[in-house]
């Protein structure tokens, strides 16, 4: 792990346990966390003890800390030779800027890697008991943002709403609504099954599952918010069947349990 100074981790949808051990050990082999507001604290708590904590957390419509003074964070501590890990929820590449906070780096000659996660739009359904795809329901599956990078930008409905298969969105629970209304308007049936997953994998996540016309009604009711992911089309019929409680093993002792089975590797 010598040869770069950053690390680009993706920490998975919100279980500690969902993590790669590779990830893991950049993690313990830190000099410097930068992390993301959802990152599970367990992980962090991996750290070793001389391990700066930097928190950068953004919320909708709320960043404190801008992408650019991110960049400049990772470029700070790794021109000053430290070992740098980014540690963003679920995959780096997959809506979480990484591939900007990578451009930033090779453009100042950083040496980076990066340390794929499990996305909450893949790890985060399964927790909910809907698999992205199924053999009877759904040969592929389609993942979308609920903004475009302009904020007021909208995604091409018309277009999504032609598409076969699982579409999930992704970032965009204030507009429910208005998404559910514009896939029915251009031709999704107002009976096709959809849900939102509100804190997939974690210990308080929450659900509800509907139709594109029965959902936002529904969420509103239970009071479901951000962070969550939206998901349209008939897998989520298994829910119900699919779902499973999460072995009740805490983080710190799988952490232990894999340094035990590793010699203390990790």
């Amino acid at each position: 792990m010598n040869k770069s100074n950053v690390w680009l981790v993706g920490a998975g949808p919100g279980d500690a346990g969902l993590i790669t051990i590779k990830g893991l050990l950049c993690i313990q082999c830190a000099d410097v966390i930068v992390h993301d507001r959802l990152v599970n604290p367990e992980l962090i708590a991996q750290a070793p003890e001389h391990c700066e904590i930097i928190n950068v957390g953004k919320e909708h419509d709320y960043h404190p800390i801008p992408q650019e003074e991110i960049n400049q964070i990772l470029l700070k501590y790794a021109l000053a030779g430290k070992r740098v890990v980014r540690l963003k929820g679920g995959d780096p590449y997959v809506f979480g800027r990484g591939g900007e906070e990578a451009e930033v780096l090779a453009q100042h000659g950083i040496q980076f890697e990066i340390v794929p996660g499990i996305s909450s739009s893949i790890g985060g359904l399964a927790y909910a008991g809907i698999p992205v795809t199924h053999r009877d329901y759904a040969s592929g599956f389609h993942v979308v943002t609920g903004h475009t990078a302009q904020g007021s930008e909208q995604q091409n409905w018309e277009v999504l709403a032609q598409l076969e298969g699982t579409l999930i969105i992704l970032m965009g629970m204030s507009r429910l609504e208005e998404i559910c209304r514009q896939l029915i308007r251009y031709g999704k049936s107002p009976a096709t099954p959809a849900a939102v997953i509100m804190y997939a994998s974690h210990p308080k996540q929450d659900r509800v599952i509907g139709t594109l016309k029965t959902l936002p009604a529904k969420a509103e009711e239970k009071k479901l918010h951000a962070p969550a992911l939206i998901v349209v089309g008939d897998v989520v019929n298994l829910s119900e069947t699919l779902s499973f409680t999460p072995d009740s093993i805490t983080s710190d002792e799988l952490f232990s349990q894999l340094k035990n089975s590793t010699g203390g590797a990790i």
